[in-house]
């Protein structure tokens, strides 16, 4: 859900006519957490999140992207995720945090991480990241269902080869199996579906990384960024779809193109918080159980700035 975010970034510095076609267009969200932060620790951590919200979408809009009815209010989750950007030149890391993770909440007890930014959006779920694991999120990207799409459809689409077919209606979603060419609203309902997904939503964040990679590796292609009938679309098509924390500058958003390029590349770590129970019994119904050795060690590699040491979880 978040390569409106990452296109955006890598135009910064471009042309200037691409430049100010994105920024123009950018929304700004304060997500400086109601508590102290953290002290700052080495590199740069950006908390990214793909939401679900349906405010301000017509019902024409959830129909189209399968975003459900009158009933569904208020914002959610589809993405969380820390793309940490190493400042010794490491190989940067995206890791996926199951939106399911039962962790605490600051002010509201136990819950799944999703529920912060349901309860209190960017600034509470920022807080709650800080708290369990430690590390100073230095920034915040955002964007969601139409911002996506849209993304992938001023590419003109990206190519995924599931293994298996999939038909879920809950996400629009009716695939074969193989190789093929996603258009917006195919690419979302993939990054979307889990309850027809035996590994449910630790499969989605495999399949959300697996597409931002495709995503990215495309939007980096010289036959992309040289290409002005296509760069053009795409930075206002960016612009359009992202919403970032009040404090982001050009300069960071380049740390974020650099480093999301580097995660979702070759040698670059890609990962999910490492798990015990995806099906743990609380009373906010079945949640995700971190494995809290792996996921301790994890964060302390992070704030050592030692992202290669993240190798050996994902072995």
């Amino acid at each position: 859900m978040l390569a409106s975010a990452v296109v955006l970034a890598l135009v910064v510095g471009y042309p200037a006519t691409l430049a100010a076609r994105a920024w123009s267009q950018v929304s700004e969200v304060s997500a400086t957490p109601a508590a102290a932060s953290p002290a700052d620790t080495p590199g740069t951590t950006f908390l990214i999140v793909g939401s679900d919200s349906r405010d301000g979408m017509t019902e024409a809009e959830k129909q189209e992207y399968s975003a459900g009815g009158d009933d569904i209010h208020g914002q959610r989750t589809d993405t969380i995720m820390l793309l940490h950007v190493p400042s010794g030149g490491g190989p940067a890391a995206l890791i996926s945090v199951p939106r399911d993770s039962y962790v605490p909440i600051p002010g509201h007890g136990s819950n799944k991480i999703n529920a912060a930014f349901s309860i209190g959006g960017a600034p509470l779920l920022v807080e709650t990241v800080e708290n369990v694991s430690g590390l100073h999120v230095d920034h915040y990207v955002e964007t969601g269902f139409a911002g996506f799409a849209g993304i992938v459809d001023a590419l003109g689409g990206v190519e995924m080869c599931p293994d298996v077919a999939v038909q879920d209606v809950r996400a629009g979603l009716d695939i074969q199996a193989g190789c093929q060419d996603m258009d917006g609203l195919t690419a979302l309902g993939y990054a979307r579906y889990r309850y027809s997904d035996p590994l449910g939503d630790l499969g989605r964040a495999n399949r959300q990384r697996q597409l931002l990679s495709a995503i990215m590796a495309k939007a980096t292609s010289p036959t992309t960024l040289l290409n002005p009938f296509r760069a053009y679309p795409l930075a206002g098509a960016g612009g359009r779809s992202v919403t970032l924390d009040d404090q982001a500058d050009p300069g960071e958003l380049w740390t974020f193109a650099r480093g999301m390029r580097s995660a979702t590349g070759e040698g670059g770590i890609s990962m999910t918080v490492p798990v015990s129970d995806p099906n743990y019994r609380t009373r906010a119904g079945l949640a995700v159980k971190w494995d809290t050795e792996k996921a301790l060690q994890m964060f302390a590699d992070l704030k050592r700035d030692d992202t290669e040491a993240l190798r050996s979880l994902t072995a």
